[in-house]
């Protein structure tokens, strides 16, 4: 159900209403006209970012909605793992992010599940394809020119370089301005010889890429209302990549760049903050059907039943204070300290990550639990190294519930979200595998870190509210509405599915302005007929 944030107008009843002189036709649909747009801006309120996310790989083959339901191949569960397997060797070194396959296989090599959208940089504005990533800090693109970039893209979508040149606002970022020592925070950093400030990202698959800041400007839209939003645009300082190496040259899986949602004082986040456009806090909710989507707002997604936990101050990722697992409401036997923030240790939310990854020390006790609770429906069985049941129930009769006790805020998971649909042997009984990996798996030095990605994260409305340093969270259909507030204090629905790809209301909602103001019409002259026929 919409619960729209619109203020709704007071029609004014009585007996003065009766004995106000009647006007003409032309004249009472003038006044509505101008009635019904001063209360459209009286609603608007403080306006706010909105970028509509779509699944990248949600339709390719082998996965669950290409195989009509029946399941995602092995072959595209072991990319995912080799997926986040790259991802984590980079996270856990305090690596700006990218999206790197771990495999050298070029048919699974793609098959990687990411949300991305699309932006546009630059005087005149173009358009760039971008993943989102609460993983890494700063937005880079592909950069004209570049060495070794890739020049298509397997994914549907057509690649474009940003090029400097050709943007008559674009200024590339000095050694000695003060936003390069705080990009010296995330990055190696370097002199070009024109004295730019540059950029060297290293990762341990051999990958790297080469590039540059500059600042120029970055066009989004402000979501008004349901019916209306403003195209804005502000002054940031982003990556400008002219060379890559590894994986990052294949064109199976390409994208124009990274947009970093992380702390650091050169996200977007933090750079429209610190100009008073937006407030430092952003949401996110991404739909986990087959068809994927979501949605990802410069604001304060505001559904009833959010909870909060602090993020770990100090620390380069959302690090959150895990206290314990239950399944089924039981208490796993699992010393706490596995959880805690040290050097090598933590919890980290990322939604740059596939699946999610225990630590070493919870995953048997957490599998094992799964296990028994399921006995005595179906006994597991292994299928490319991981637990797999075949059942004909649903899944959520027969398996448990999940807790994830964090610090003053449990987060409830359904069996959905910690398996998933693989193909069956025999293509018969439905095969469910535990998608939690132990951490050992996925990089070297990272078996105590438990990661939670998309697999996680998908379905619930989650809150990054760095102003107040906490992480909030609810389930939410990520297909409907959400509510999101604004500076003034009040809360304005946004629907996803209202929004076409760069944020904008489609036509059709405009044809639901009409259709109201018709109705409108339609009463006043009946109004008017009955107030002549008093007479």
């Amino acid at each position: 159900m919409e619960k729209s944030g619109r203020h709704p107008i007071h029609r004014r009843r009585g007996p003065n209403f009766l004995k106000i002189p009647a006007l003409s036709c032309l004249r009472i649909i003038i006044l509505i006209v101008t009635v019904i747009n001063a209360f459209g801006h009286l609603a608007s309120g403080a306006a706010y970012s909105v970028v509509k996310l779509q699944h990248l790989y949600a339709n390719r083959e082998g996965s669950n909605s290409a195989n009509k339901g029946r399941g995602m191949s092995s072959e595209h569960f072991e990319m995912l793992k080799a997926h986040d397997r790259a991802r984590h060797g980079r996270i856990l070194n305090t690596i700006v992010d990218f999206t790197l396959q771990g495999t050298a296989d070029p048919f699974v090599a793609g098959w990687v599940g990411l949300y991305y959208t699309r932006i546009e940089l630059g005087t005149p504005p173009r358009p760039y394809y971008v993943q989102i990533d609460t993983g890494s800090d700063i937005l880079w693109v592909n950069c004209k020119p570049c060495n070794a970039c890739p020049l298509t893209s397997g994914l549907g979508i057509s690649l474009n370089f940003f090029d400097p040149q050709g943007s008559s606002s674009a200024r590339p970022l000095s050694c000695i301005d003060s936003k390069c020592v705080s990009a010296n925070q995330i990055s190696e950093s370097l002199c070009t010889t024109d004295r730019y400030c540059g950029y060297s990202f290293e990762y341990g698959d051999g990958s790297g890429t080469l590039g540059y800041y500059v600042s120029d400007e970055f066009h989004y839209n402000q979501y008004v209302n349901q019916y209306t939003t403003n195209n804005s645009s502000a002054s940031i300082t982003f990556g400008c990549s002219y060379n890559q190496s590894g994986d990052l040259t294949k064109s199976d899986r390409a994208v124009d760049g990274i947009f970093g949602f992380g702390q650091n004082d050169l996200s977007v986040v933090s750079q429209l903050n610190s100009q008073g456009l937006a407030p430092k806090i952003f949401s996110h909710c991404l739909e986990g059907e087959d068809r994927g989507g979501g949605i990802l707002v410069l604001g304060e997604i505001t559904e009833p039943g959010m909870v909060y936990t602090p993020i770990v101050p100090s620390q380069p990722h959302y690090n959150l204070n895990l206290q314990g697992i239950a399944v089924n409401g039981k208490q796993l036997s699992i010393d706490p300290q596995v959880f805690a923030t040290t050097n090598n240790r933590g919890t980290i939310v990322d939604c740059g990550t596939t699946l999610a990854y225990l630590a070493e020390e919870a995953y048997d006790p957490f599998v094992n639990s799964i296990i028994t609770a399921v006995s005595q429906y179906t006994q597991p069985f292994i299928m490319k190294g991981n637990p797999c049941f075949l059942t004909v129930h649903s899944i959520d009769e027969i398996f448990p519930s999940v807790t994830l006790y964090f610090e003053g805020a449990p987060m409830d998971l359904k069996p959905r979200d910690y398996l998933f649909q693989q193909l069956s042997p025999q293509d018969t009984s439905p095969v469910w595998c535990i998608g939690w990996q132990k951490s050992g798996q996925q990089a070297t030095d990272s078996s105590k870190m438990t990661i939670l990605g998309d697999l996680v994260l998908k379905d619930k409305a989650f809150v990054y509210d760095l102003q107040n340093q906490r992480i909030g969270w609810t389930n939410f259909d990520c297909s409907s509405t959400v509510n999101v507030s604004v500076a003034t204090g009040e809360s304005k629905s946004i629907d996803s599915g209202k929004l076409n790809s760069n944020g904008s209301p489609p036509s059709r909602i405009l044809k639901e302005l009409d259709m109201k103001l018709c109705y409108c019409f339609l009463f006043l002259m009946s109004s008017i007929v009955i107030l002549y026929s008093n007479k």
